[in-house]
């Protein structure tokens, strides 16, 4: 590991950040905050608590790829150029002199989430829930896929000696941490996973910490299915079958479990079919919790759910995480290493991008990184 702190003076490269737009495009151009500026000002025309960092790595989200492909997310439209990217982790280079409890050198995970403070939510701890939330990657506010970014210190996570690139997975991992408080699951529950992808394997990876049993996960992909058996080899695999209505598979995922039917079913794609599964395959009283994220309307099996007693419930991002986030990866309780397949440099960018939107290249989590001394 570098012992060098990175400083504003010692910082060569411009701003680049990854952008696209309405028309799809995605592309690398220079950005805010611009170099001249920082090595001008070192810090002092920063908001009052606030902090420049340098980005180490950034994990490419499947919601960066929506944008790109599809423009929106529900009612959050790409409506001009925008950058993307929120799952960042980097080196603090300039602070705000309000600034006490972070220096520079100091590595740190970003939080993107800026809150406003004032509304219910907020107030009552629940500030992912913000009436005034300014999302970083969501339009209109732009994302972390930079060189050098401004925020927040107080949303700026210390992280220690860890690697940029499990500091880049903290946003990830809080995406799962919140599913496993408000699902509840607990020691010995018999659990289903739905959806191999990124948050579905480290909600695997959460579950298998926490003791559940059995753990079942499915996907329609085979590779993403082995990958779960070498982070968890007490996990079942069932590959999902699209041939089958979702009565049907359910029952399938019943039988690969020996017969157990999942008290809790954790749903990481959003996909409408994969729901119902879920929704057919769980025991009376049991639990839909999804986190995943699907289109604005669907049909779900309403009179299954209603005779069978299941909870439906569902997530939106996360809050009071990354503290028992960076516990967890600091003390081994939760390793994902593995889940980064490929990485790439800033300046190829566009090309890390095509990686994780093909289903074929067999990424898992694909990070683009800048400067990378260890």
């Amino acid at each position: 590991m570098s012992t060098t702190t990175t400083t504003v003076e010692s910082i060569t490269k411009p701003n680049i950040g990854v952008f696209t737009n309405p028309e799809h495009k995605l592309w690398i151009e220079e950005t805010t905050p611009k170099l001249d500026a920082l090595k001008e000002k070192k810090g002092e025309d920063l908001p009052e608590g606030w902090v420049t960092v340098a980005i180490k790595s950034t994990g490419i989200c499947g919601s960066d790829i929506h944008f790109w492909h599809a423009g929106a997310i529900g009612p959050m439209v790409v409506e001009n150029n925008h950058i993307l990217g929120h799952e960042s982790a980097g080196t603090v280079i300039a602070t705000h002199p309000s600034v006490t409890h972070l220096k520079l050198g100091d590595r740190v995970a970003i939080e993107p989430g800026l809150i406003c403070n004032n509304c219910e939510p907020c107030l009552t701890g629940r500030y992912n829930g913000c009436e005034n939330m300014k999302f970083l990657s969501t339009p209109p506010i732009d994302g972390l896929l930079r060189r050098y970014v401004n925020h927040p210190a107080i949303w700026c996570h210390k992280i220690g000696n860890m690697s940029y690139e499990n500091g880049a997975l903290l946003e990830p991992l809080s995406v799962a941490l919140a599913g496993m408080e408000r699902s509840g699951v607990a020691l010995g529950d018999s659990v289903l996973i739905c959806g191999a992808g990124p948050i579905g394997l480290i909600t695997l990876l959460c579950c298998q910490a926490a003791g559940a049993c059995p753990i079942t996960i499915t996907d329609l992909d085979e590779g993403r299915l082995q990958m779960a058996s070498k982070l968890c080899p007490r996990v079942k695999t069932y590959k999902i079958n699209t041939s089958l209505k979702p009565p049907e598979v359910a029952e399938e995922i019943v039988k690969s479990a020996n017969g157990i039917r999942p008290a809790i079913a954790l749903e990481c794609t959003g996909v409408e079919s994969s729901i119902a599964g879920a929704i057919y395959s769980v025991k009376f009283g049991g639990k839909v919790f999804v986190i995943g994220v699907g289109k604005p309307e669907m049909s779900l099996p309403f009179m299954r759910l209603s005779t069978k007693e299941i909870d439906l419930q569902f997530q939106y991002r996360y809050c009071n995480t990354w503290p028992r986030a960076i516990r967890l990866v600091e003390d081994g309780v939760i390793d994902m290493r593995q889940l980064v397949t490929h990485r790439f440099d800033l300046e190829d960018a566009v090309k890390a991008f095509e990686t994780a939107g093909d289903i074929k290249s067999g990424a898992i989590k694909v990070q683009i990184q800048s400067e990378i001394d260890s």
